[in-house]
């Protein structure tokens, strides 16, 4: 049976993602970390703004990629990443203002790699993964039932941002259904993207964005054990970036 080990969004918290691989029996191998059973970590969007270390995120999860050591599903943030990369006219706001300023800082050779680098990634990267035979779904933001099997913009939306109402909250944060509430499929669904301080496991759903850059944990997710490890995070705790839900339920870490 196949073996996943489901990461949550890393945001540049690159010291926090080696300690949590190493802490999960991952070991380094050349450029790239891999586990002695074979396991294989999912990365489930969003490798940068925010946090510190953004390039060197981008580095590891590009080569462990490239070299079939992991998988990977874009997020919001990688996806406006590669548009500053395609040349759009984006915001340099909302976390890839820290990014822009590590890109700034390198040599021009080292910028023009990292930024063909990540464009091979987000490119070649599915909006989302579906593995063990067809039993579990990684989407960045969550995917609904409907729209497993098809690619279209109205798909893309939902996985990168979630269920989105198009109004905003006070805080210029755009209004999000809980799409998990409703979801009534037989596949497990992993994702991300609304950081809640405990892994939130609802039917066959599970949010593992436990807010690293925001003074959280990284969360890992280990299939088929559906058991859990994570490590603390270095960055200040921002408890206003945590969702809360009046129902969370909840299963133990290890």
């Amino acid at each position: 049976m196949a073996a996943y080990d489901f990461i949550g969004d890393i945001h540049g918290c690159f010291d926090e993602l080696i300690t949590l691989l190493k802490q999960i029996g991952y070991q380094s191998k050349g450029s790239i970390y891999v586990h002695p059973s074979g396991r294989q970590p999912v990365f489930i969007g969003d490798l940068t703004d925010r946090g510190p270390n953004s390039v060197a995120s981008i580095q590891l999860i590009t080569d462990m990629v490239q070299k079939g050591a992991a998988y990977y599903v874009p997020g919001n943030h990688c996806d406006k990443l590669y548009r500053y990369f395609l040349g759009r006219n984006v915001m340099i706001k909302h976390g890839l203002e820290t990014t822009v300023a590590e890109l700034e800082a390198l040599s021009k050779r080292e910028c023009k790699f990292i930024r063909k680098a990540f464009m091979s990634l987000y490119e070649n990267a599915p909006l989302y993964q579906r593995l063990d035979d067809d039993q579990v779904v990684a989407a960045h933001a969550g995917i609904r039932e409907d729209m497993i099997g098809k690619e279209n913009k109205s798909v893309k939306a939902f996985v990168l941002y979630g269920d989105i109402t198009g109004e905003k909250n006070p805080d210029g944060t755009p209004v999000r259904r809980d799409w998990s509430a409703s979801y009534s499929g037989k596949r497990l669904i992993v994702y991300g993207h609304t950081p809640v301080l405990e892994p939130r496991i609802v039917g066959n759903t599970i949010n593992i964005d436990t807010g690293c850059v925001f003074g959280g944990k990284l969360t890992a997710l280990h299939y088929p054990e559906m058991s859990f490890s994570h490590t603390s995070s270095t960055m200040p705790f921002v408890p206003e970036k945590f969702r809360s839900f009046e129902e969370t339920p909840i299963r133990k870490s290890r």
